[in-house]
């Protein structure tokens, strides 16, 4: 059985954790703090980040959440996330990259540095401008899904896509972290929702990081 190599608040981790559900590909998980990882980690993936996805039967590593994503869209048929016409499938990609990218470096990245690495690892309050700056990005980037979800039925398209499950998985990490003021926006509040009502999105809403605890509304389905 393969075996995900990830921590709780890791987005990328997170994508690959829901699109192996939807896949229905088995696997386990396991926890893997990359602050503080052990030799067999880093010997897994010498970048030292997670996710990192290991099949030791048949010796197979994969590294990085787009490659992991690739990986089992060309080897598992079911629920196909990266489809459509050649120009469907290249917008797809564009999102995926506007996402793991964008709003990592914009909004989820700053989180994650001022209220878990900052409070578990530094032992340092939070800025409160960096953290005010990460919510006015969010901001910004909610408007632009907020645009798409106004002019079709998924992020990317017609179909639920890679591209919904990387934003579905940065959001829920930032939403987790007290990141996300959902006012104003709810064309993509009404779409988080459906995403949170998925079986595959359920794991993910009952988890938590310790010392470090959501806002009430983070496991809501209509919250």
């Amino acid at each position: 059985m393969w075996r995900l190599y990830q921590f709780p608040l890791c987005p990328f981790s997170r994508k690959v954790r829901l699109l192996l559900s939807e896949k229905g590909v088995p696997y386990e998980l396991w926890r893997e703090n990359p602050w503080d990882a052990g030799d067999e980690f880093w010997a897994l993936n010498p970048a030292g980040r997670t996710p990192v996805l290991h099949e030791a039967d048949k010796n197979i590593t994969l590294c990085d959440s787009r490659a992991i994503c690739e990986y089992f869209e060309e080897t598992v048929e079911k629920m196909p996330m990266i489809n459509g016409t050649v120009a469907s499938r290249a917008e797809i990609r564009r999102l995926v990259a506007l996402f793991d990218e964008n709003f990592y470096y914009d909004v989820t990245g700053p989180l994650l540095h001022e209220r878990m690495k900052k409070r578990l690892i530094l032992r340092q309050p939070p800025d409160s401008k960096a953290l005010r700056q990460a919510m006015k990005m969010a901001h910004g980037h909610l408007d632009y899904m907020d645009y798409l979800i106004d002019t079709r039925p998924w992020l990317a398209g017609s179909t639920m896509s890679l591209a919904d499950l990387t934003a579905a998985a940065q959001i829920s990490v930032a939403d987790y972290l007290g990141g996300i003021d959902w006012s104003g926006h709810e064309q993509t509040r009404g779409w988080y929702s459906v995403f949170k009502s998925r079986p595959s999105f359920r794991p993910l809403l009952s988890e938590r990081m310790e010392v470090i605890q959501p806002p009430s509304h983070y496991g809501e389905i209509d919250g």
